[in-house]
């Protein structure tokens, strides 16, 4: 799934390509995309412009003239791409819109996961799932106390704390692993029993390593591509995801892949302390 990083620069990619074009037509090849009304959602939009793009945690927001705006969700493999309205779609291209200057932006989606949602601007928060996420990193609201306080309150082990996005908007597997193998800390630590100067550590890793992945235009380790069809760069930074088996860059130690909720997890046995 695409994390914060590549959700911000998919965003940067798109507005670049599509902010002040005009909507002349909706297409919706696979309706369930949309959550919401789907006749509205092809009715209303003809005759609004794309204003703006904005984002949060892992949701793009396409802000639109008269106070309207597209909430969309990629989960795991959507993209976006921009076409000459007249080329053929392919086959996993689910939703059009195609703009008066005879351009198209497309939704693609493999396994049709990802959804969108028509709201009126400014009621993300009360009508979409935004309303039940935590902060985001790098964020004014996103402090060392807040973070501390969050922590300490989960019974769950910390993989699986920072995955829930209610605590941390915007982390996903791959972020997490780093930001853990970073501060020197187990995965199956509890949550509770952290002591505060390692989750200052943490905290000071998370926001660094979130700023990095979306200065390098994020990471593409399976399918990930921005609205330009480019890769990311970040994923030639990466420590410990997808090194199972190999030596930890601090020790040496053979880097090794447990399951935790499912989800795969490499770590360092001998750099990262188990905390209960």
């Amino acid at each position: 799934m695409p994390e914060m990083p590549e959700v911000e620069t998919v965003r940067r990619s798109l507005l670049s390509l599509v902010k002040g074009k005009t909507i002349k037509k909706v297409t919706l090849w696979y309706p369930n995309i949309v959550d919401t009304d789907h006749d509205k959602f092809v009715k209303e939009l003809p005759g609004k412009k794309i204003v703006n793009i904005d984002r949060y945690a892992k949701y793009l927001l396409f802000r639109l003239s008269d106070n309207l705006t597209i909430v969309s969700h990629l989960r795991m493999e959507g993209k976006y791409h921009l076409v000459n309205s007249k080329l053929p779609k392919s086959k996993h291209d689910h939703v059009e819109l195609e703009f008066t200057d005879g351009s198209a932006l497309r939704y693609n989606d493999v396994r049709k996961f990802g959804r969108m949602e028509l709201i009126i601007t400014g009621t993300e928060r009360q009508t979409t799932g935004i309303g039940k996420l935590g902060l985001e990193p790098n964020s004014s609201e996103f402090t060392l106390s807040y973070l501390v306080n969050r922590l300490h309150t989960k019974k769950k082990n910390i993989k699986n704390a920072l995955l829930d996005q209610t605590v941390v908007a915007g982390l996903g597997n791959i972020y997490v692993d780093e930001v853990l193998w970073q501060s020197g800390i187990h995965p199956l630590s509890s949550s509770s029993a952290i002591p505060k100067k390692q989750i200052e550590s943490l905290y000071q890793n998370i926001n660094n390593e979130i700023a990095q992945a979306i200065a390098l235009r994020g990471t593409t380790v399976h399918t990930y591509l921005d609205a330009n069809g480019d890769e990311g760069g970040f994923q030639d930074y990466l420590k410990v995801y997808g090194h199972s088996g190999e030596s930890c860059a601090k020790c040496g130690t053979t880097l090794e892949k447990i399951k935790v909720n499912g989800r795969g997890t490499t770590f360092c046995p001998r750099c990262q302390v188990m905390y209960k």
